[in-house]
């Protein structure tokens, strides 16, 4: 297998890593989605319109879905970033192998071989 290239591979994490953390800060800290539905919902009691009210509600759940994947996605790439600052980077974390580049490639933050993946894959489809 190729070797990986660290350079790149930081540098596509860091840009991964702005990317979700400016998605995170529009999506609360920008639209004050979050926080205002809690304070409506408090007021209101959600008894005005409930058609409207359906739909802030649907937007909230939406909202918060997509900050928490959000979230998550952002701890698995500064994961990625500190595994190759301790020269673990691409190494599967169960078997110790090497993990393929190319998987590495479209998913920069894994941390296991596909082997492995498929392992855990199949147990939790059972």
């Amino acid at each position: 297998m190729a070797p990986i290239d660290e350079q790149a591979v930081r540098q596509r994490l860091t840009a991964e890593r702005l990317r979700l953390e400016h998605e995170i800060f529009e999506l609360t800290e920008g639209s004050q989605s979050l926080q205002s539905f809690d304070a409506y919902a408090d007021a209101s009691g959600l008894k005005s319109e409930q058609a409207d009210d359906a739909e802030i509600v649907f937007e909230a759940q939406r909202t918060r879905g997509v900050v928490e994947n959000a979230q998550r996605l952002l701890a698995e790439v500064e994961a990625a970033l500190r595994r190759l600052d301790a020269a673990l980077y691409g190494v599967c974390a169960t078997c110790g192998q090497a993990i393929n580049p190319r998987r590495l490639e479209v998913l920069p933050y894994a941390t296991l071989c596909i082997e492995c993946q498929s392992r855990v894959d199949a147990r939790a489809t059972r």
